[in-house]
């Protein structure tokens, strides 16, 4: 019978198949020396999650002004915070796939205009509550209707109809079919809390169903939670406490982590990842995804309104200079549409736009003008090294004939008085698990998180086919044609797609596998990761 290889031994260990003891036994019968069977063990068991500590992660986003409201949950702090104490119906697992969470399974009808979510039995908030069917109904509908402000509205537009179906199931009635529909309830807007007496949600308690429970909130500071003993599910969430800490100027987040003030910092400057890897006891993560840095510009306002004048500056920016001198190598060219290369239909036969002066002067004439001064408004809020960005479009433009005037914003306030409000400025995405979400939440007419003001009826009616269609064939032409008009008609410049670089502690321990969704392993890391 042929032997196990050390890699398999190892594998066994950190799986708890075998103990220590087997391990060693096996590593010195192969010939290893006792130092080198004692660094693999102890690699291996490293690997093995821990229950116990506290992890203290330093997070280069957040406001004073931000609001526990799901609904408006508009940066990775406070999205963060919402995956340490919230629980979903369906979460999306390190390899992409989706699973039961919340809920406990899922069903639809053949046309995917109807899908029955079983409860999972016994699951309780953080007061003891038990979750009910009316905390499901409660938490979907408050994404709903005319009145609600919430960013996930446009996710949830094509429900109909929210009706229990006994004491453990919930069914939902599309006005068009949707084949994501499961993808959709586990955005982290939508997640399951409680029921006040009215039917309405209530999010000002803190009180929800995840993991971890929050002890303490300062919003734009720090968070405190700590785990919730009577959890469902016993293998996540392995840390006695989290403790988060608004960290924005990237300056700062790098000298909590090598001084050892905390655990992890994400948002990590492609400038120093190299150098900051070298550091004695800092591990440096990077994890291609759909992280994609834009660039809105209001469509609502001149000179913006004019497509020609906006095909100008999309031809104007030098992608490859930014990937280079910006990301350091850590990502990819962008091409002015949020679908990234690993996504199911991502259009690989879309012409790639380069930086090609001569073409941005040719829209800068069928705009009627020779040339044109803009303001970019950019701060490092929006992402590390977005000031510098910007000044590298301002220099690529000048031989356009296009003069940029580079705004520097303040970083505190950014998300409220800038973006969204400024005709042009910075601005970063996590990206969407599938094209509808990401389609949907930025880029459909009228939708609260539409940055660039922008509305195409033909996108819009493709939207909506796309989102029933259950053929994979006519869905990838569909959805290479939305990406077609997002890039040559919209109103966002994208200009590249970054990995999320995240660095950690000797101390922390972590699966080989991150998430790709989002940074620091898709908003799972505080249930996922542990203390070594």
């Amino acid at each position: 019978m042929q032997q196990p290889t050390m890699e398999q031994m190892s594998k066994r260990l950190a799986g708890r198949q075998i103990d220590r003891r087997q391990f060693m036994t096996h590593a010195l019968a192969t010939g290893l020396g006792v130092a080198a069977a004692t660094s693999l063990a102890d690699k291996a068991e490293a690997a093995i999650p821990k229950k116990g500590g506290t992890l203290r992660a330093g997070i280069g986003h957040g406001s004073t002004g931000d609001s526990l409201d799901p609904g408006l949950f508009e940066n990775d702090f406070m999205i963060n915070i919402g995956f340490g104490y919230q629980g979903y119906l369906t979460k999306i697992l390190e390899d992409g796939s989706l699973v039961p969470s919340v809920a406990e399974s899922w069903e639809a009808s053949a046309d995917a205009l109807t899908w029955r979510f079983k409860l999972r039995e016994g699951i309780e908030f953080h007061n003891g509550r038990t979750v009910g069917i009316d905390d499901i109904v409660a938490s979907i509908n408050h994404h709903r209707g005319e009145g609600s402000t919430s960013a996930a509205s446009p996710l949830v537009s094509s429900v109909t109809d929210i009706r229990k179906d006994g004491k453990d199931a919930v069914v939902f009635t599309l006005a068009t079919g949707n084949a994501d529909f499961p993808h959709i309830v586990s955005d982290y807007h939508m997640p399951i809390m409680q029921a006040n007496a009215d039917g309405t949600m209530d999010w000002q308690s803190m009180v929800g169903c995840g993991v971890y429970r929050i002890d303490h909130l300062e919003t734009g500071v720090a968070c405190e939670l700590s785990r919730y003993d009577n959890h469902w599910d016993d293998s996540i969430g392995h840390f006695d406490g989290v403790q988060m800490f608004s960290l924005i100027d990237p300056n700062a987040r790098t000298a909590a982590l090598v001084s050892g003030d905390v655990d992890v910092i994400d948002r990590v400057e492609p400038k120093i990842a190299r150098l900051l890897g070298r550091k004695p006891g800092v591990n440096v993560h990077s994890v291609a995804g759909t992280q994609h840095y834009s660039f809105p510009m209001r469509t609502d306002m001149a000179p913006w309104d004019d497509n020609n004048v906006r095909q100008a500056l999309k031809w104007a920016i030098d992608r490859e200079e930014l990937v280079e001198k910006i990301l350091f190598g850590y990502g990819a060219v962008g091409n002015d549409h949020p679908i990234g290369p690993d996504q199911r239909f991502f259009n690989k036969d879309l012409e790639q736009k380069t930086f090609d002066p001569d073409k941005a002067k040719f829209y800068l004439r069928q705009a009627g003008l020779n040339s044109l001064s803009v303001p970019l408004s950019s701060a490092e809020a929006a992402f590390a090294g977005a000031v510098d960005a910007a000044v590298l479009m301002q220099n690529s433009a000048t031989k356009a004939g296009i003069t940029i005037d580079v705004v520097r914003e303040p970083d505190d306030g950014y998300w409220g008085d800038v973006w969204m409000n400024k005709g042009w400025c910075a601005c970063y995405w996590s990206g969407r698990p599938v094209e509808d979400i990401m389609f949907s939440t930025a880029y459909k007419s009228g939708v609260a998180w539409n940055d660039s003001f922008w509305s195409n009826e033909r996108f819009d009616r493709l939207l909506v086919e796309a989102r029933g269609e259950l053929d994979a064939n006519k869905r990838r032409e569909m959805y290479y044609e939305m990406q077609d008009i997002v890039a040559n008609q919209g109103g966002v410049a994208i200009p590249m797609f970054a990995s999320y670089v995240f660095a950690t502690s000797d101390s922390v321990g972590h699966p080989d596998t991150f998430g790709t969704t989002a940074d620091l392993d898709g908003y799972r890391f505080t249930e996922r990761w542990w203390k070594v």
